[in-house]
């Protein structure tokens, strides 16, 4: 039986850890503390899991309390991005372990601070990037440790965020750089490890380009120029497409996402937290638009790009090797596709010979099934039995981390930015 005290009762917290552990993990899990600077939090997490109501609540301030009185074995860390390194920290100085939402940080400076505090601790931290766990991924990552397609030489990854995705980024505290480290390092920190982990080479060095194209003050799309507006209320919110496109009658009831709440929910909202912002406030200054190549130090190349306003939400894939190459395509969420959606297989084409489509088999569950498996080797230990290596730790965090600042630091110097030199701490700062 381990003991478990959660730090940041987000919607994240609630479903993939929380829940889990009383439900399915229970005879090996045990919640002792919940954390946070909001009590109201505290509150909807117990409605939701009235069985906790006895588990002691404590403040942002209160760390070494809850320590000290409830005695945790592992710190989970899922709350606002940027409150992630001071939890991490501070629970390897007590010598627990710790598991994190994705990002581990915002920073690679703090991604530093975390892996020079886990090398003076008893402490362990994992990182939990999900995706890594999609069928889909797993079959990849078995492809490529087969051989299939030889050496790696080059990966195209084009990664698609729809418009009812995209713009909540833009709606909530994710449009801070501060809070957030941007989206190139909140979202495509997810992508990019997930490219570190099947080529297990590390990035070395990044050059990109970026804009804020759909979002903010200036965009084509602003109905009128003012800000401080909120959806709720906003007078002009009939003329605003990404309101009207997914808030009609028709699409209220229908429309589903696996990382927002329930529209009623967002609109409740907690204390001192609006998620229905205007996304088109002129304080919006991060990026919503990325294209980057990324060198690795085995030779591999990436060329990547992501788009948060777009038709549809998936992402494109080819892998190209010294003897083949593997080609996939998503569509998430088939609820707000607009068109019929063509089932998800693999394409592998031999360098000199007939190609092959594998289906692959789905699971249920969060990030394309990938949620239900990471919980069982985060909660029960890892599966001794696979081939190789999938949990990830502080390292892959950080590598993730890195990769993502060094775009957003290449868009904003207009120059390359190395990932070595961010983890070591002589990049220049530029903060805007």
């Amino acid at each position: 039986m381990k003991k478990y005290a959660v730090c940041g009762v987000s919607k994240r917290a609630n479903d993939m850890f929380i829940n889990p552990m009383l439900k399915k993990f229970a005879s090996t899990s045990r919640l002792v503390a919940l954390l946070d600077k909001d009590p109201k939090r505290f509150e909807v997490c117990k409605a939701e899991f009235p069985q906790i109501d006895h588990v002691p609540e404590y403040t942002e301030g209160e760390f070494e309390k809850l320590v000290e009185e409830t005695k945790p074995d592992v710190i989970i860390v899922t709350g606002r991005d940027d409150t992630h390194a001071d939890y991490i920290i501070k629970a390897l100085e007590h010598d627990l372990d710790v598991i994190t939402e994705k990002p581990m940080t915002t920073t690679a400076a703090d991604s530093k601070r975390i892996m020079e505090a886990e090398a003076r601790s008893k402490g362990r931290v994992t990182v939990t990037f999900n995706y890594r766990y999609s069928p889909f991924h797993t079959k990849i990552k078995e492809l490529i440790l087969e051989g299939k397609i030889g050496r790696i030489t080059s990966v195209d990854l084009n990664w698609y965020i729809d418009t009812y995705h995209g713009s909540s980024y833009f709606q909530r505290w994710n449009r801070n750089r501060e809070l957030s480290g941007g989206l190139s390092i909140h979202k495509s920190s997810h992508h990019f490890d997930l490219i570190n982990w099947w080529l297990d080479q590390k990035p070395v060095e990044v050059f990109s380009f970026g804009a804020l194209n759909y979002y903010g003050n200036e965009s084509e799309h602003n109905p009128r120029e003012e800000d401080g507006r909120h959806c709720v209320t906003c007078a002009d919110k009939q003329d605003c497409a990404y309101y009207t496109r997914w808030n009609t009658r028709s699409n209220t009831a229908n429309v589903q996402d696996d990382h927002i709440d329930s529209d009623a929910r967002r609109k409740n909202g907690y204390t001192n937290y609006r998620p229905d912002q205007c996304i088109f406030d002129s304080e919006i200054e991060i990026e919503d638009t990325y294209t980057a190549t990324v060198k690795y130090d085995k030779g591999a190349l990436l060329s990547y790009s992501i788009n948060f306003s777009l038709p549809y939400e998936g992402y494109r894939l080819a892998i190209n090797g010294t003897k083949g190459r593997i080609e996939t395509t998503e569509y998430h969420a088939p609820s707000r596709v607009p068109f019929p959606v063509p089932e998800q297989t693999i394409d592998y084409y031999p360098l000199f010979g007939a190609k092959e489509t594998i289906h692959v088999v789905k699971r249920e569950g969060g990030h394309g099934g990938g949620d239900p498996v990471i919980q069982e080797d985060i909660f029960l230990g890892e599966d001794q039995t696979r081939p190789y290596r999938i949990l990830s730790g502080s390292k892959d965090g950080a590598y993730a981390v890195a990769t993502g600042e060094a775009v957003w630091r290449s868009v904003k110097e207009k120059r390359p930015i190395s990932i070595e030199s961010l983890l070591i701490g002589k990049q220049q700062v530029t903060t805007s």
